[in-house]
């Protein structure tokens, strides 16, 4: 399985604009159970897509899945490419790379949005596995999940000034417990919150989501912090993250059940993160489950699979679609609105 060794893929999801979904009472005859109730008219521009392939290096499509082009070849992508992030306001597409299996080799890249100029913003050994990566538009600031460096860390846009925010692990014995590998992220500016999960192993039902402060606690450590909170435990095998701002619901991705769900940053009073049952399913049967983009303007979420699958469905579940298929096992996605 590739989830043992460093070529297990975890990916970066993105943009989020205006929409509300209100919570119904459940449905015992399906998952989607939620109405979408609009704000605002929703966006009629389609966004371009950019996305990761393991060994096909940084793809654009539209998001009919049409005019698919090479932007990054995978010589000049690095090895391993996983995480993936836009920044609209300098024209960058930043990427992480895996590295090769079991070595401390890791980096983050950046690009135009043409894939002209290449160049290696966080060198190798600057951070073990990284994984998924997402950009604080507001800040300025880069955050990604390293696995097998077992820890949450950030930068500037530059590369320069890494931080490491949490650490789950620091020896050779914890780098084997697939329950400390850090490898998906979402960040919450407005509300000062840093999402993250640790996947467990394959299909284990170890898996957690959890979040802390975006601002480390005073007189605390990346190790010593005591504000973090599981949201969930006992997930299956959960991956990539995203945040719908406006209706406040976290979506992510799980590679054990094959599905993407959602469920409310702010968990019930009182509640047992392994006895949850605020999670809804949005999609099922999504062949390891990787990658996850909103574009909530337009009411799409799209996801990719290490099954070579692009694929986009509306926030509720219907309207499910399969865009692109057999592109090679595909990592991190990123929707940018035209």
């Amino acid at each position: 399985m590739l989830n043992s060794t460093k070529w297990s893929i975890v990916v970066l999801a993105s943009l989020a604009t205006s929409a509300v979904i209100a919570l119904e009472a459940p449905d015992s005859k399906s998952d989607a159970r939620t109405a979408r109730v609009e704000s605002t008219p929703l966006r009629t521009t389609q966004p371009a897509l950019y996305f990761l392939a393991l060994r096909g290096g940084v793809v654009k499509a539209s998001a009919q899945g049409t005019h698919r082009t090479v932007v990054v070849t995978p010589e000049a992508a690095g090895v391993g490419p996983d995480g993936i992030a836009i920044d609209t306001a300098a024209g960058h597409i930043y990427w992480t790379t895996m590295g090769k299996v079991a070595e401390n080799d890791g980096t983050i890249m950046r690009s135009d949005l043409d894939g002209r100029n290449v160049k290696t913003i966080v060198p190798a050994g600057g951070t073990f596995t990284p994984k998924q990566l997402k950009l604080d538009a507001v800040n300025r600031k880069l955050y990604w999940s390293d696995r097998e460096g077992m820890r949450v860390m950030r930068s500037n846009l530059d590369g320069s000034s890494i931080e490491t925010l949490i650490v789950t692990g620091t020896s050779d014995a914890d780098r084997k417990d697939a329950a400390r590998w850090c490898v998906g992220i979402a960040v919450d500016t407005h509300g000062g919150k840093l999402y993250w999960t640790q996947k467990g192993g394959d299909n284990a039902n170890k898996g957690t989501i959890k979040r802390a402060s975006l601002k480390m606690p005073a007189g605390a450590t990346a190790s010593t912090r005591k504000d973090i909170e599981v949201l969930f435990a006992n997930l299956p095998e959960p991956i990539d993250l995203d945040i719908d701002n406006d209706t406040r619901l976290l979506y992510w991705t799980d590679r054990g059940d094959n599905t993407i769900s959602r469920a409310p940053l702010d968990p019930p009073a009182q509640f047992d993160p392994a006895k949850r049952t605020d999670r809804e399913i949005v999609i099922r049967n999504v062949g390891e489950a990787i990658g996850v983009a909103l574009d909530t303007g337009a009411d799409r979420l799209y996801y990719t699979s290490l099954g070579g699958v692009v694929g986009s469905v509306a926030l509720d579940g219907t309207n499910a679609k399969v865009l692109l298929s057999d592109q090679g096992a595909l990592t991190g996605i990123v929707a940018l609105e035209r």
